[in-house]
């Protein structure tokens, strides 16, 4: 068992660094969870449970850099707060099958999009926000947490990918906004995962732990980079996640 704790901490901190970064994390832990043996439905808990002690260290830490750009995060949290629980409580109800076919595509397009837009989030364009940018706002952070609730992979690179093309953010800038989102999202799942008890806690704390350190390492070095890191990391994990996803739907 100690093996297998240490295998996690290395691949759980590695998880959380590239995910303080530029989201993505996922594709290395829950995995990691699942080759030490760890049953699906727990390994998603165990996971969440993780995850989200890093989404809150990289929210903290970017807010107190002053990344994150309150004015706008703070209307949007209930929604995604509403979105999630709406989609935890769809996913019981409906298939899946619809999501599993199209989120590959459309993180596909995402990637390249970005990957062929080469100024794309590299500059600062934000403008303010007009009433009808707050109602998008809306709807983008209900259907963000909707999603992560109801399927999850790539919620971090739709999120980031919201924040540059709505509202004109940098890299940087939405990157921080996402992480405070995606940590709504993750803490709601999270405790409807501790109420079901589907965590493993002799695997989740350790995990934890070296998520915390690799969130704080990931969330620091993409403040002292920028753009400059951020953008490269996302197109990657972006279509990583996307060919991963595609290849589960094949398989």
């Amino acid at each position: 068992m100690l093996d297998d704790i240490i295998l996690l901490c290395i691949l759980g901190f590695i998880a959380a660094l590239i995910d303080a970064i530029a989201g993505g994390g996922g594709l290395i832990s829950l995995p990691a969870l699942l080759l030490v043996g760890v049953p699906p439905h727990h390994a998603l808990g165990t996971n969440k449970f993780a995850s989200t002690i890093g989404s809150l260290t990289s929210s903290m830490t970017y807010a107190r850099s002053g990344k994150v750009f309150f004015s706008v995060v703070k209307w949007q949290i209930p929604f995604t707060l509403m979105g999630t629980c709406f989609g935890v409580w769809s996913v019981l109800h409906l298939s899946a099958d619809l999501l599993t076919k199209a989120v590959p595509v459309l993180i596909l397009l995402v990637g390249f999009y970005t990957l062929w837009q080469k100024n794309l989030g590299v500059e600062d364009r934000f403008q303010g926000v007009t009433p009808l940018k707050r109602f998008w706002g809306f709807l983008f952070a209900f259907a963000l947490g909707f999603y992560d609730g109801f399927f999850g992979p790539g919620t971090g690179a739709f999120l980031i990918f919201g924040y540059i093309t709505l509202y004109g953010f940098n890299f940087i800038v939405s990157s921080a906004n996402a992480k405070v989102l995606n940590f709504v999202s993750n803490l709601v799942s999270l405790i409807l995962f501790a109420i079901s008890g589907k965590i493993i806690y002799a695997y989740g704390i350790p995990m934890a732990l070296s998520m915390f350190l690799g969130s704080r390492i990931g969330t620091t070095l993409a403040i002292r980079k920028g753009s400059a890191l951020i953008k490269p990391i996302f197109i990657t994990m972006s279509l990583l996640v996307a060919l991963k996803l595609m290849i589960e739907n094949y398989r």
